[in-house]
């Protein structure tokens, strides 16, 4: 069983910048992709960003630029640095590996 504990949400007003972290339990960890998708209110769960187990990324068109994940297998945890935030931001954040699902931040961009 995997355990995925993301921390670091918060109120942030644009332009802003937060750092998501997401814990993950288990030995499995340096070998699975890690992804962060969000779900804002009334809209679909999408990808923002994923980081394979050798470090290749990939990002949503909105986000590129602006946000970097990145992980660290030592600590079994993956990051998303979060700059020049938008409203269009504003979402739950979660964390995923295959099989697994974070219980999710909330970030809201707002002034």
């Amino acid at each position: 069983q995997v355990q995925l504990v993301e921390s670091g949400g918060g109120l942030v007003q644009p332009g802003g910048s937060l750092r998501l972290s997401c814990v993950a339990s288990g030995s499995i960890f340096s070998t699975n992709p890690m992804g962060w998708y969000r779900q804002a209110p009334g809209k679909q769960r999408e990808l923002v960003a994923g980081i394979t187990s050798d470090g290749s990324t990939n990002y949503a068109d909105s986000v590129k630029g602006r946000f970097t994940i990145s992980r660290d297998n030592a600590k079994n945890t993956v990051y998303l640095q979060m700059n020049s935030l938008k409203p269009e931001d504003t979402a739950v954040y979660y964390c995923y590996t295959p099989n697994f699902w974070g219980q999710g931040t909330q970030v809201t961009v707002s002034s």
